[in-house]
């Protein structure tokens, strides 16, 4: 009689294994519960109330000003006043002026405000706490109407869908290219990857700034990134498991190349559509231009790995929308709903989306070319794909 191993006495998920899991937990809640009751023996209370309101963003009408706040803080604050450039202003909060935790309120100040002129709005708490809010530009915030909805749609196809449309069309050209030149497009289409990924990274952390503590920017940034880049990478070895032709894969590489191009350009165009919500049109025509120019590069990225193939004309035109389409939804979002918070997550997502690319892309280099025919020319590839966005950036920015 053969002895049986921890390992194969139980293989089953018993009611006795779910009571001994639960066990721990139970135990921690109970010294939890223990030590905010007792408060550790030290019987101690902050000296000042502990009290945070993040305005997350405003809207003005005529003489109207409307803010959207939160309660990010620890405990239940009270709105006890505004004050718009140093004078005492009248105002509502919808739905209460008290808020728990998270809470949201709508504050309404009736102000006769000038457009164009900046304005220092001033809130204090009943407990006397200031939050300041700048407003650089008095701006009607565009709103939900056919005029700003298709002029939203126009700016995203401007900085989305056109360029990557124009790169595309280098694929003709690009097919009679010999096999080193084609290795030296696929490694340009790593390095520029690489360099928006980092590029998206660095605008992830800098929205990560302005979003409210209790959200955790930084976590959002890793979970983005992280979750993105493994879903991406099981579906890809889901798909490479399926028995398909080299020119399949190939051609599903380039839909993943375009989808995380894609949600990189969702966050150009958050950052389009909340320069124009703010009255920055200088800045927001800026952005435009400035996108236009890089993004025509990124087709060339999406064509890059079905040189050798011959797409049809439908999928090049999924791919297309795929890569541009995205800017015009930033766009939407941006202009009529600007947040942090999304900005971060979506800036995040498309960042591990890219670098999920980039490690595909390798390994397709990997496989496709000899150790020895690799190094110079894949080197020299992804260089110049970092310097074209570098320099781009450097002549617009």
């Amino acid at each position: 009689m053969t002895e049986q191993t921890p390992s194969t006495k139980n293989n089953g998920f018993t009611l006795r294994t779910f009571a001994l899991f639960l066990l721990p937990i139970i135990l921690l809640a109970g010294v939890i519960a223990l030590f905010l009751n007792t408060g550790g023996g030290l019987n101690l209370e902050s000296p000042v109330p502990i009290e945070e309101l993040t305005v997350e963003r405003y809207r003005l009408e005529r003489d109207v000003f409307e803010l959207q706040v939160r309660n990010t803080g620890p405990q239940e604050l009270t709105i006890a006043q505004v004050i718009i450039n140093d004078s005492i202003m009248p105002f509502e909060v919808t739905p209460d002026a008290t808020l728990p935790r998270l809470g949201k309120a709508y504050i309404t100040i009736k102000y006769s405000w000038t457009g164009g002129e900046a304005y220092a709005v001033r809130i204090f708490t009943s407990n006397s706490v200031p939050i300041d809010l700048e407003i650089p530009v008095a701006f009607v915030t565009p709103q939900p109407d056919s005029k700003t909805f298709w002029g939203f749609t126009l700016i995203g196809l401007y900085v989305g869908v056109i360029p990557i449309f124009l790169g595309i069309f280098w694929l003709p050209a690009l097919r009679n290219l010999g096999k080193r030149w084609m290795l030296f497009l696929m490694a340009v289409t790593a390095g520029l990857l690489l360099f928006l990924g980092f590029d998206t990274i660095a605008e992830a952390f800098e929205q990560a700034a302005e979003v409210p503590g209790v959200f955790q920017g930084i976590g959002l940034i890793g979970i983005g990134v992280v979750s993105t880049f493994l879903i991406l990478d099981a579906v890809s070895k889901r798909q490479a498991q399926t028995g398909r032709d080299e020119a399949s894969k190939r051609l599903s590489l380039a839909f993943t190349i375009a989808i995380g191009i894609g949600i990189h350009n969702l966050g150009e165009g958050l950052a389009i559509g909340a320069a124009y919500s703010i009255g920055e049109i200088s800045l927001g025509t800026f952005l435009v231009v400035g996108f236009i120019i890089q993004n025509i590069t990124e087709g060339l990225g999406i064509i890059a790995p079905v040189l050798r193939d011959r797409p049809t004309l439908k999928a090049l035109a999924l791919m297309g929308l795929i890569g541009g389409a995205p800017a015009i939804i930033g766009a939407w979002i941006g202009g009529y709903a600007p947040s942090p918070t999304l900005a971060v997550l979506f800036l995040s997502i498309g960042a591990g989306a890219i670098f999920q690319v980039v490690y595909e892309i390798a390994k397709l280099i990997q496989r496709d070319t000899t150790k020895e025919s690799m190094s110079g020319t894949v080197f020299s590839g992804v260089l110049v794909g970092m310097m074209m966005l570098w320099v781009t950036g450097l002549l617009i920015k």
